[in-house]
């Protein structure tokens, strides 16, 4: 009797592994991923493209000066900036910066990112699949998972990750509405971006909504209305965007942006690009595994429609749809370097001027796993050995997206370059998260100089590192300031730019880095312990910086020109590891 009872318990542990063990994954990843940074702390390794020269600065500054929820005030960098550019509070990812300090809301941003994608991706898969749910569900939580762990833009990572909530919440309004449902679509923007997901999810709902009023040959209502109270929700979340791009009347920087004109060749070269490995800021590193099953699928099932003359179910094929909707994205990113397309859309709608709307390319990879989930559950339906072999694929897929490179895999870099500085006994020449921004160094600099809110600028180092600090800069990163500061800046650098015509390009027909250029180097802004310059002249007009208010310059190179220039040294501070030593120099 106490075998039997003893098989029986091994039978049910058994089973219960079988059933449940796609938990095992995902909870080690948690718990990897939340232990590395806990254990490394701000020694970790933080992309620093658009993320720590940017957001990051951002929100350290929202709270330095305890404006999160203020109005009519300046932030202290491109010469003041108003707080109603800045992330809107009326957001999850920005209320983790409320609450808790800039780098541990950071880190929890990137765990409840694979949260909310996996709670996302079970609801829709559960709305479109009830009766197979409980077969489907390891599939349905890895997909989900591995959706979850892409490394796409930190800032946004919320916005990707809920992209199958907002198609669970549309679908079981058009099926089914209630108050509720439509209380939490009017609430869906606090994890969403309207600027860089929310216009195309709203573009998508619309058409969707005229096909089901022809299909159905009466109004799609209940969806008609969701658009409506998505458009709200979006307005009151982003108001001060809204604000922004509505109700100012200033010139900004979008008005000069030069974009691409491509020849027809280089267009169709771009979408076949962007179809097939993405873009770094929506990395979905799909090129590996997910395009080539979906592919050979995709040939496959049509071929097999095809053969026995159903072509009617190839245009119903969901994953067809999928497919296509790919291709619609990409050909969308390859147009908008067609200068002749774009200045239509432009002539249209004159308040698109300079705004980008190939962003429709940043629902590619929430597709490609879509398509990838519809392709495997299909394999499960053959049978339970075909079933562990879709398991296998959907493994392979999230080792893929742990272990590749890419710009954002935050935990990658920590790992390797931790593990690299183990076994080598070298540090490697990159700056980690709290080597970058140096916070007791430039507390040390502060004291030293009695800094007392000037106007600075930042050289050979992203100014974002001074803003961190509570410093006020002339510089900044900004995809979205005024025209007239831009022209103003310029004259700073325009010593600079006249001898680097590939500056002077980027300076002038973009200029969102408000940056001190060199004027013998492309760049000499680096998150490395190293400084690479050709010399050490810097080339930029004083006057014109102290025409703006400018005093102090924060420079990682010590200049050999600088009284010529009509600076003055006013000392040299090197941080306890050496990995930074900055030079202060300050206005005659």
């Amino acid at each position: 009797m106490f075998v039997q009872v003893k098989k029986l318990e091994k039978q049910a542990w058994f089973v219960w592994l079988t059933k449940y063990w796609f938990l095992f994954p995902i909870a080690g990843f948690l718990l990897l991923e939340g232990g590395v940074f806990l254990y490394f702390g701000e020694r970790s390794y933080i992309a620093v493209h658009d993320n720590m020269d940017l957001f990051l600065a951002q929100f350290q500054m929202l709270k330095n000066t305890d404006s999160f929820w203020k109005h009519g005030v300046d932030m202290p960098f491109l010469g003041g900036i108003s707080r109603d550019n800045l992330p809107s509070e009326l957001s999850l990812y920005s209320m983790l910066y409320m609450i808790f300090p800039t780098f541990t809301a950071y880190v929890l941003g990137l765990l409840l990112k694979v949260v909310i994608a996996i709670v996302s991706f079970r609801l829709l898969a559960k709305e479109l699949y009830p009766e197979k749910y409980l077969v489907y569900r390891p599939l349905i939580y890895m997909t989900g998972f591995v959706y979850g762990i892409l490394n796409v833009f930190p800032a946004f990572g919320f916005a990707f990750a809920s992209m199958p909530l907002a198609a669970y919440l549309l679908i079981r309004i058009y099926r089914k509405p209630t108050k509720g449902l439509y209380g939490l679509l009017f609430l869906y923007p606090l994890v969403s971006y309207f600027s860089y997901m929310g216009l195309f999810l709203l573009g998508y709902v619309v058409i969707a909504a005229v096909w089901l009023s022809i299909r159905d040959k009466k109004p799609a209502w209940t969806l008609i209305v969701g658009i409506i109270v998505l458009a709200l929700g979006y307005v009151v979340c982003e108001y001060r965007l809204f604000g922004q791009m509505l109700l100012s009347d200033e010139v900004t920087i979008r008005s000069s942006i030069v974009n691409a004109e491509l020849s027809a060749g280089e267009v169709l070269r771009e979408i076949f690009t962007v179809w097939k490995d993405g873009i770094f800021h929506a990395d979905g590193v799909h090129g590996k595994i997910v395009l080539p099953v979906c592919v050979l699928y995709f040939l496959i099932n049509n071929i097999y429609y095809i053969l026995k003359k159903q072509p009617k179910r190839i245009l119903k094929d969901r994953f067809n749809f999928v497919m296509l909707f790919l291709v619609f994205n990409s050909v969308i990113y390859g147009l908008y370097d067609c200068g002749s397309v774009r200045r239509i859309v432009e002539t249209l709608v004159p308040p698109l001027e300079g705004w980008q709307f190939n962003r429709t390319v940043f629902f590619n990879p929430f597709l490609w796993y879509c398509a990838l989930f519809l392709v495997l559950i299909r394999i499960y339906d053959m049978g339970v050995i075909q079933m562990w072999g879709a398991n296998l694929i959907i493994c392979i897929a999230i080792l893929i997206v742990i272990l590749s490179p890419g710009r954002y895999n935050d935990l990658y870099y920590t790992c390797y370059y931790r593990a690299y500085e183990y076994f080598h006994g070298t540090e490697v020449d990159e700056l980690d998260y709290e080597q970058f921004y140096a916070v007791d160094l430039f507390e040390r600099i502060k004291e030293e100089i009695a800094y007392e809110g000037e106007w600075s600028l930042a050289y050979g180092l992203h100014p974002a590192v001074l803003e961190y600090n509570g410093i006020a800069t002339l510089d900044g990163y900004l995809g979205f300031y005024a025209q007239q500061y831009k022209e103003d800046f310029r004259k700073i650098i325009a010593p600079a730019l006249e001898r680097v015509e590939e500056s002077r390009i980027y300076y002038d027909e973009w200029g969102a880095r408000a940056y001190l250029y060199s004027g013998t180097d492309s760049s000499i802004v680096r998150a490395t312990k190293s400084i690479q310059a050709t010399d050490r002249t810097i080339y930029m007009d004083a006057e014109s910086m102290k025409a703006l208010g400018g005093k102090y310059l924060f420079s990682r190179i010590e200049l050999d020109n600088a009284e010529e220039t009509g600076l003055i040294l006013s000392g040299s501070y090197t941080s306890e590891d050496e990995s930074y030593t900055i030079y202060v120099y300050m206005v005659k």
